[in-house]
């Protein structure tokens, strides 16, 4: 049997002005994907199926990196764009085009 490497899979707790979050990645020989985690919903990489989270109910907010400047780790997804986001997060007040740091500053702020 192969001893094949496993993935690199990371959590940890990112400290905010307004709170904190989880920063989480995973990264595999040829993909990965990220997230920043909070209480009432993500801000995540394309990995995200905007549609599936949708129907499901979340305030999800997607950012789209490239094979230039792909989102590998939480903090790329600070200063990327807001690209698609469920109406639940619209409702909350997160926009396209907003940095994942105005979403996410939303999110911390949001209550219970």
């Amino acid at each position: 049997m192969a001893d094949n490497p496993l993935p690199i899979v990371e959590n940890r707790v990112m400290e905010t002005e307004w709170g904190r979050c989880i920063g989480h990645r995973a990264q595999w020989n040829g993909g990965q994907y990220c997230a920043l985690l909070t209480h009432r919903g993500i801000v995540g990489c394309g990995a995200y199926d905007v549609e599936c989270l949708e129907k499901a109910g979340q305030l999800v907010a997607v950012s789209r990196g490239t094979l230039e400047t792909p989102l590998v780790y939480p903090e790329d997804l600070l200063e990327a764009r807001i690209m698609s986001l469920t109406s639940h997060a619209r409702d909350a007040g997160i926009r396209e085009g907003m940095t994942g740091r105005e979403a996410l500053r939303i999110l911390l702020e949001l209550g219970d």
